[in-house]
């Protein structure tokens, strides 16, 4: 068995330079992918770099504009905010979903997204709450939608020395809500069959002025659905509005025949599962225009 080099840098410049410094270096957050991949000889790093102690990665941060979550912030941690769990609950709900209590105690949202699989729970939600994403790398510090991160299962956009920093999420506007739903063979710590996250915005008189719709678990990424949202959006959500949203989802979905579920059977689950997120959202808005 071939060693491994561990580090575990205190500043973001000095992660950056031993990532960049060895091809195939892995980084090190939570550690409940890797550790599996490692076991069962998936990947075979020279280096791991420790990310859990750069104060940039654990920061949770919550003001006017909105909030940052560092990508090393575990999914317990973030549980500890009430105030993410009021304004953004499809997030929080999204979180809450991954593992048992001990896993949350290492898994990090951060991680969820790097992982890249298509059936991540927490990357629905962060595309409807319409969440970017801060990279910083040797060539300095970009900032992308969340939809543009992950570019296939288990690939993502990040270079040679490149990490995830931070998730950015604008503070919702008046009226907005979320909500993220998913469907599993069992009833606890299992993948993901289905997911979906909806957001709407709800003005005054009730009408939906503005919504995102993200599926995951049915494509090879998580993705938005542009024709679900649009279905929401121009007047008071009835029935009409959320059964065309429904459709919108299922037809969007390009899921796979696997042991876990076939293509129609998945497509039929996206469609039930928007419209009962979309029905959630709207009333959780609802409470928020009272």
């Amino acid at each position: 068995m071939e060693s491994v080099r561990y580090e575990a840098p205190r500043e973001l410049s000095a992660a950056i330079e031993l990532l960049d410094s060895v091809e195939g270096a892995r980084v090190l957050a939570g550690g409940t992918d890797l550790l599996i991949q490692l076991r069962a000889a998936l990947i075979q790093p020279s280096l791991l770099v420790d990310l859990k102690w750069i104060p940039e990665l654990t920061a949770v941060s919550l003001d006017e504009e909105g909030l940052s979550l560092g990508a090393a912030v575990s999914c317990a941690e973030l549980r500890e905010h009430k105030q993410i769990e009021r304004l953004f609950p499809g997030l929080y709900e999204s979180a809450e979903l991954i593992g048992s209590e001990q896993i949350q105690g290492r898994a990090s949202v951060g991680g969820n997204l790097c992982n890249a699989s298509p059936a991540a729970d927490t990357v629905p939600a962060l595309l409807a709450t319409g969440a970017r994403c801060v990279v910083a790398g040797p060539g300095g510090t970009r900032t992308l939608p969340c939809e543009r991160f992950a570019t296939g299962p288990g690939e993502t956009i990040l270079g040679r020395g490149e990490l995830l920093v931070s998730i950015q999420i604008p503070k919702p506007a008046p009226g907005t809500a979320d909500c993220y739903l998913r469907l599993i063979p069992r009833t606890e710590m299992d993948i993901a069959v289905v997911g979906a996250a909806v957001s709407v915005t709800l003005d005054a008189s009730g009408s939906c002025t503005d919504a995102r719709v993200a599926q995951g678990a049915v494509g090879p990424t998580a993705s938005l659905v542009p024709d679900a949202a649009a279905a929401l959006v121009g007047g008071v959500p009835d029935v009409g509005r959320l059964e065309a949203a429904a459709r919108a989802a299922a037809g969007a979905s390009r899921p796979i025949d696997d042991k876990r579920g076939t293509v129609r059977y998945r497509r039929k689950v996206t469609g039930v599962l928007t419209r009962r997120a979309a029905e959630i959202a709207i009333e959780r808005a609802r409470q928020r225009t009272r």
